[in-house]
């Protein structure tokens, strides 16, 4: 959680997100870039400036889980507040209820999040925030610029709401008006209480980029997520604090995935140099590293043998086989980094805290890996993840003092 400064503002981010959903089965556990909805939510959250506590509001299990491994709180919903026809509103006040009763103090600010806005920055929740500490309103809400004409369909035909329809300005002759986003909404805790809704008194307007503005409500919006991930999201990859193992594909990642063959059928494939290097830098720091691959082809195991790592080849099922061999090394999936090429690593992505696609990786992995290498499959892309864990000398970590 977020230090709270001394007399500094007690903040409380409130992310709902229930466990059932028509429109996409399991949402609010629906990857986008290799973390779920509602991890981006509370990612968010905690880096935005003011915030001091994030909670998500939840009736699921799974999703509480997710919710604790990204470092928020969790209250569970009770039945009565969990169903389709309840508000966000109740959710907000159940939480607030119980993080008050939970901590002794009182929240002056809280904050409706909702995790179906996968693009929501830790800027604008701070910009909230700020609207509402400064006094400047009582409650805030990220908007969009439109200069679109809007029309309803009448009796007589459709007629213009915003517009006069025997008189268009251009665009840069009109004043903007604002689409309300649903990403977030600040209040001033008293006066949620009071009125028991999110709009009272003076309120602001965040204005946000309307290129990120995107609500997943059905299985289409999720895959435009996915899609603009790449373009939208913060390049992100990891450092050596936040793994604890390294598991590798081998055809199309290790490899440029062309296979060659001899007159008798012989197959031969082509490894990188930088790759076994950076995979002795990995192993001298002391991170577990294993090839997992479903090809039953033994120069998989001959390359292993090679870079003095165990294997795992010829499996049909990888993400079974990784979440035993995490269990036999006792490490935690949230921390394995995880770096494949094609579908057959999308259920291990699903796995792991760390789903990294190789530049060559097919789109659908690219869409959800959470990192992805500037270098392909077979041309160096190992060495490229060794040198973000280890600086670019690949140098081991000097542990740091207890």
């Amino acid at each position: 959680m977020p230090e709270k400064q001394p007399n500094a503002p007690v903040v409380v981010a409130v992310v709902p997100a229930r466990g059932g959903s028509k429109g996409v089965p399991a949402k609010n556990l629906a990857p986008v870039a290799g973390i779920p909805l509602v991890g981006r939510a509370v990612r968010a959250c905690l880096g935005a400036a003011g915030v001091t506590d994030v909670l998500v509001s939840t009736d699921d299990p799974a999703i509480e889980a997710a919710a604790r491994s990204f470092g928020a709180g969790a209250v569970r919903r009770p039945a009565a507040i969990a169903g389709d026809t309840a508000t966000s509103e109740s959710a907000v006040l159940h939480a607030l209820d119980a993080y008050e009763a939970d901590r002794g103090r009182t929240a002056d600010v809280v904050l409706l999040v909702q995790c179906t806005s996968p693009f929501l920055t830790s800027r604008e929740i701070a910009d909230a925030v700020a609207r509402i500490t400064s006094g400047a309103a009582d409650t805030a809400f990220t908007a969009a610029p439109s200069h679109g004409f809007l029309w309803k369909e009448a009796e007589d035909g459709a007629t213009g709401v915003n517009h006069d329809k025997a008189h268009r300005p251009r665009r840069q002759d009109r004043e903007p008006e604002y689409l309300e986003t649903g990403a977030v909404y600040a209040m001033d805790a008293a006066g949620f209480r009071t009125h028991g809704h999110r709009f009272f008194g003076r309120t602001a307007l965040v204005v946000t980029d309307p290129a990120r503005v995107l609500e997943i409500d059905d299985p289409h919006d999720l895959a435009r997520a996915k899609a603009l991930a790449p373009l939208l999201d913060e390049p992100a990859t990891p450092t050596f604090a936040d793994v604890d193992a390294v598991v590798l594909d081998f055809d199309g990642t290790q490899t440029d995935d062309r296979v060659h063959l001899d007159a008798e059928g012989r197959e031969f494939v082509s490894a990188h140099r930088g790759d076994g290097l950076g995979i002795a830098a990995l192993r001298r720091a002391g991170l577990p590293v294993l090839i997992l691959s479903t090809e039953q082809n033994p120069v998989v195991a001959a390359r292993a043998r090679k870079l003095k790592i165990p294997v795992l080849h010829g499996i049909d099922r990888k993400d079974l086989a990784l979440k035993e061999w995490c269990e036999a090394e006792s490490v935690d999936p949230a921390r394995v980094l995880y770096a494949g090429n094609d579908v057959n690593d999308l259920p291990c992505f699903h796995l792991v805290g760390w789903p990294v696609a190789v530049g060559s990786a097919h789109d659908s992995v690219r869409a959800a890996a959470r990192a992805v290498t500037v270098t392909p499959g077979g041309f160096g892309a190992i060495r490229e993840i060794a040198a973000w864990l280890l600086g670019p000398e690949l140098n081991t970590p000097t542990p740091l003092p207890n």
